[in-house]
C-alpha cells in the first residue's frame, strides 16, 4: 500500500485522486461528516452497501494516510471507533462544495435532505463550524 510520501505523481490531483478518488473512500468520509458513523457496522448499514472486503480496505487505507483514527472501543475490546483526524477534517470544505453541487444538480436524493437544508440556512462557512463542532463533541464524548 502507498504511504502519504510515496506520491505517483507530481500533480496533486493524482495523488489525491490516489488517496480519495474512489466512490467508497468518499462514502466512509461522508457518513463520519454528516451522518455521525463511527462504527464498522455502522458503515456497513449505509444505503450504498458497500461489501466488507472492501470497507475493511478502505478503512486501513484512511488510517496509513492519516484521514481517519481508529480507537479501540471502550465496551467491547473486538469493536473499534473511527474519526476524522485534523487532515480528515481538512476535507469538510470540499464535501462542503460536492454537497452544494449535488443540492443544484440532484435536488430530489432524499438521504441528502438534511444536509441540504442545512446548506440553504447556513454559509460554508457556518456550516463548516457546525459540523466540526458536532465532531468535537464526540471526540469529548467518546476519545
Amino acid at each position: 500500500m502507498r504511504t502519504e510520501t510515496q506520491q505517483r505523481s507530481e500533480c496533486v490531483f493524482s495523488n489525491f485522486l490516489d488517496l480519495l478518488g474512489d466512490k467508497w473512500t468518499l462514502l466512509i468520509i461522508r457518513d463520519l461528516m454528516f451522518f455521525e458513523k463511527h462504527e464498522y457496522r455502522e458503515f456497513l448499514s449505509s444505503p450504498e452497501s458497500i461489501a466488507t472486503n472492501i470497507l475493511s480496505d478502505r478503512l486501513k487505507k484512511l488510517v496509513v494516510a492519516n484521514v481517519i483514527a481508529e480507537r479501540v472501543h471502550p465496551e467491547n475490546r473486538s469493536r473499534k471507533f473511527y474519526y476524522l483526524t485534523t487532515k480528515g477534517k481538512e476535507l469538510l470544505p470540499i464535501m462542503i462544495e460536492m454537497a452544494k453541487w449535488g443540492a443544484v444538480h440532484f435536488p430530489e436524493l432524499e438521504r441528502m435532505q438534511g444536509v441540504y437544508e442545512k446548506l440553504r440556512a447556513n454559509t460554508s462557512e457556518k456550516l463548516c463550524a457546525q459540523v466540526l463542532k458536532k465532531l468535537s463533541a464526540w471526540e469529548k464524548e467518546n476519545l
